[in-house]
């Protein structure tokens, strides 16, 4: 009986509870649910070279009229001490703004208001009301960036040669567009003295600025210069620095093919690493009734070449364009590659056209044959900056 009378206690609890529980739903007259959004805020944000920032509060349920209450919190030190920094009030910032006919409201800070002193820097801005909040994070970003060295759109290491690749330097800040000037400055090594780079200072509409990079800039036994790029606008400037080490000049792109006796896959185009039949006009090399390699006929017939020269496994790994180019040239060059005989390897001279640019060194590393079927190797290319708009 005990245990009846608990039960019956329970269950008379449990939908008490449930009824003191229950809220009512606000309804239309029609009787349809009353649906409230969710305020919502934008901002401009700010960055390491703007002066002020604004923030627009979208309500839900404020009123056209009603007057905001809007201030910044900050990581601050608490007044009772403490080592854990908290978000609290930063004196001074408190505003009043009203919601227009839109149910929108807009607050503007400076960056000294705000205490944002450098990037990662952040602010929380609070708008409370008597029916509604609202609240955004703004946090100082940088204005500028700057990529690596780059040419013809690709990342690169710097070669030890006179051509020329390029920083991209962006400078966007988020108060309208950039009126300033960047700084570019390079030293050769830690006792180096700095020196502008040519073309600084940059500045005007047309971005990114191309500051250069040479690899003859780099004095023979001083592999490392650094960079400094400086982006000044009004009292505001942000600084970026980059170290750069020189390599000797070296074959861009490592690719692998495989030519197929017969077919669409006889040649190869090695400029775009693309199959193509042994009679197209690019097939660089080919495989046609052997499979030794060489210059595909039509390819040939367009007044091309390509000659072979062999040589070893270290210098294939060495993978130093100038020690290949060399080789090649104090070797005995031959028209055909036999892929079974010494290493494997082969130093190759591809002449495509007329121009400087159009003469591609590379080097062939045979890596498996299948007797009357197929010759698979890898291969390098790629000697000149100029190259990098056409190889991929």
């Amino acid at each position: 009986m005990k245990k009846y009378i608990l039960l019956f206690c329970t269950l008379v609890f449990i939908l008490s509870c449930g009824q003191n529980d229950l809220y009512e739903i606000p309804t239309d007259a029609n009787g349809n649910i009353i649906w409230t959004g969710v305020s919502s805020t934008t901002t401009t944000g700010i960055s390491s070279i703007d002066n002020s920032f604004t923030v627009t509060a979208t309500f839900a349920t404020a009123k056209s009229g009603d007057v905001m209450k809007v201030e910044l919190l900050q990581l601050q030190t608490p007044p009772e001490g403490g080592a854990t920094k908290q978000l609290l009030p930063l004196a001074g910032t408190q505003k009043e703004v009203t919601v227009g006919s839109d149910l929108k409201a807009t607050v503007s800070y400076t960056r000294d208001q705000a205490n944002l002193k450098g990037t990662g820097d952040y602010v929380m801005v609070i708008f409370s009301g008597a029916t509604d909040y609202a609240k955004q994070r703004v946090e100082m970003s940088n204005a500028m960036t700057v990529s690596k060295p780059m040419v013809s759109g690709r990342e690169i290491e710097v070669a030890r040669t006179a051509e020329v690749a390029y920083f991209n330097v962006m400078v966007t800040p988020k108060e309208g567009t950039f009126t300033g000037n960047v700084v570019v400055k390079r030293k050769n090594g830690t006792n180096g003295s700095w020196v502008n780079v040519t073309g600084s200072p940059f500045s005007g509409a047309s971005q990114p600025y191309l500051a250069p990079i040479v690899g003859t800039d780099f004095i023979i036994d001083n592999d490392t210069m650094f960079y400094t790029f400086t982006a000044t606008q009004g009292s505001y400037q942000e600084k970026i620095e980059r170290t750069i080490i020189v390599r000797d000049p070296y074959f861009y792109l490592k690719k692998t093919a495989t030519l197929t006796l017969g077919g669409a896959a006889a040649g190869r185009n090695l400029l775009i690493n693309t199959a193509v039949a042994a009679d197209n006009s690019m097939a660089m090399v080919a495989v046609e009734g052997s499979l030794m390699l060489k210059g595909g006929l039509a390819y040939l017939a367009a007044g091309r070449s390509i000659f072979f020269v062999p040589t070893t496994l270290a210098m294939y790994a060495l993978n130093n364009s100038n020690a290949a180019i060399a080789a090649f040239e104090n070797g005995t060059p031959t028209s055909t590659l036999d892929p079974i005989a010494g290493q494997g390897v082969y130093i190759f001279k591809a002449i495509t056209g007329p121009n400087p640019a159009d003469v591609y060194y590379g080097m062939i590393l045979v890596t498996g044959v299948t007797p009357n079927q197929s010759v698979t190797f890898e291969y390098r290319i790629g000697n000149q900056y100029a190259h990098l708009s056409v190889i991929k």
